[in-house]
């Protein structure tokens, strides 16, 4: 029932910026925490940032601390990733994640944490 949506991925130059916006649509969006995640080729799913309705408490992967910011827009049903100072290391396929609202707390960093999941969107940072 519940779909998101990523988009604003795209090809930028190092040290350039992009922000990705994940919408939710079928039903009236709620969720215990909402989170990004990328997958560069070869390599897992790995955590980037994740935020709690609750308290809109963040949570970032150590890499991205300072350079990305995740917030939501409730009113739209929408989360976004702001991405700064961008590096070819954060080239990647990037998701959007979120759990249901009843969702156990668990460990929003693990992946298999969150019910549903996006398509994914592509973002190529060139040095």
């Amino acid at each position: 029932q519940v779909q998101l949506v990523e988009s604003g991925g795209g090809l930028v130059q190092a040290g350039g910026s992009l922000r990705l916006s994940c919408a939710a649509s079928g039903r009236t969006f709620s969720s215990r925490t909402g989170g990004w995640f990328r997958q560069a080729p070869g390599k897992e799913r790995e955590f980037v940032a994740a935020i709690r309705w609750s308290d809109s408490s963040t949570y970032y992967e150590d890499s991205v601390k300072g350079r990305f910011t995740i917030s939501r827009d409730n009113a739209k049903n929408t989360v976004y990733l702001q991405m700064n100072s961008l590096k070819p290391e954060d080239t990647a396929v990037y998701y959007c994640g979120a759990t249901t609202p009843y969702s156990i707390d668990t460990d929003p960093r693990r992946s298999s944490g969150y019910n549903y999941w996006g398509q994914g969107t592509q973002v190529t940072v060139s040095s």
